[in-house]
């Protein structure tokens, strides 16, 4: 639970270019493209130091506070989900659902379980973060 209004934190997640200012494993966001309701965006992120980059498009739906994103191209074969915010007893619930495929059967076998467990702890640092982030601005 975020200790900030729901609103806040899912404008907080839409400014993807601040993420490497508060997100360690976030080396850079680029915005290629600017949509009425969603981005095109450029990551570059590490994971156990090793860089991992893709493009992604963002939709953003600011009546349901979520955001929809998924792979265009990049280092992974499939990389999607969704962000959800709710306001609930006063604080703020953020779900980050995550599917994704390396593509690499054998690689998938051999290191699958690590690779789940590198996910989830990525997923769990960015909600950290985005955490800190919120709860920092709205104490501000």
């Amino acid at each position: 639970m975020i200790d900030a209004p729901a609103r806040r934190v899912y404008e907080l997640a839409k400014d993807q270019e601040r993420f490497p200012q508060f997100m360690p494993d976030v080396e850079k966001v680029t915005i290629l493209e600017r949509r009425t309701n969603g981005v095109i965006s450029r990551w570059k992120t590490l994971v156990e130091e090793a860089p991992i980059e893709w493009t992604e498009e963002d939709r953003f739906d600011d009546a349901a506070l979520r955001i929809d994103y998924q792979l265009l191209e990049g280092d992974l074969d499939k990389f999607e989900g969704a962000w959800t915010f709710e306001h609930s007893e006063g604080a703020t619930e953020v779900v980050l659902g995550v599917e994704y495929d390396f593509g690499v059967p054998t690689l998938a076998e051999l290191i699958g379980p690590t690779l789940e467990k590198k996910v989830r702890e990525n997923a769990e640092m960015m909600l950290a973060a985005l955490k800190r982030q919120a709860e920092s601005e709205a104490s501000a």
